[in-house]
């Protein structure tokens, strides 16, 4: 064989290694942007069943404390903001909104020692604790999972195929921890008592 077919021998060698490397490293961007949005819905089920707990909860404050309308009606605009919410943005804000406004709620449930008492209202308090810990996990692995994806679409030479096929970063669901304690604190004194 002359020189010139081991060139093109050799030059189509490379082409196929570099087009069976930018597959490889497509398949991996996709693999991680796939549990990335798997982990993603794991929180929307969670976020889901925490609002379906609140009309049930809202109803049983409302049995002690019906004067109370501007906080239930304060949870009921904040538990449709976070079901209509789209996206860990605007989630992590609804969900903030919500765990502010539960926490009105559960100051209300303060005053009414008969309310904090009902077995009833411990059972769903215990419900929604198991799911606020669900939310939490949920949460975390979420953001691990995009924190991954980030990586890998900033880093060479991922960047350049994430580029081509327009892969962007994920949002993090964030949480806002200060509200979060005060929720599980309102949490400790209503089932404690």
């Amino acid at each position: 064989m002359s020189v010139e077919i081991w060139v093109v021998l050799l030059v189509l060698g490379l082409v196929v290694l570099l087009a069976l490397w930018g597959i490889w490293i497509y398949n991996r961007l996709v693999r991680s942007s796939v549990q990335t949005k798997e982990a993603w819905s794991g929180i929307r089920v969670q976020l889901r069943r925490r609002a379906s707990l609140i009309p049930n909860m809202v109803e049983t404050v409302k049995g002690y404390a019906s004067h109370e309308q501007e906080v239930f009606e304060e949870v009921a605009r904040a538990r449709s903001g976070l079901q209509n919410a789209s996206g860990p943005a605007e989630s992590t804000s609804a969900n903030q909104t919500l765990t502010a406004a539960l926490g009105r709620l559960f100051a209300v449930v303060e005053n009414y020692p008969e309310l904090k008492a009902a077995s009833n209202f411990q059972d769903l308090q215990d419900e929604l604790s198991d799911v606020e810990e669900k939310i939490a996990y949920a949460r975390q692995f979420f953001n691990r999972n995009a924190a991954q994806f980030n990586i890998l679409i900033r880093s060479i030479p991922d960047v350049l195929i994430a580029r081509a096929v327009g892969l962007e970063r994920f949002e993090f669901f964030e949480e806002d921890e200060e509200a979060s304690e005060d929720l599980r604190v309102s949490f400790a004194s209503s089932s404690g008592e």
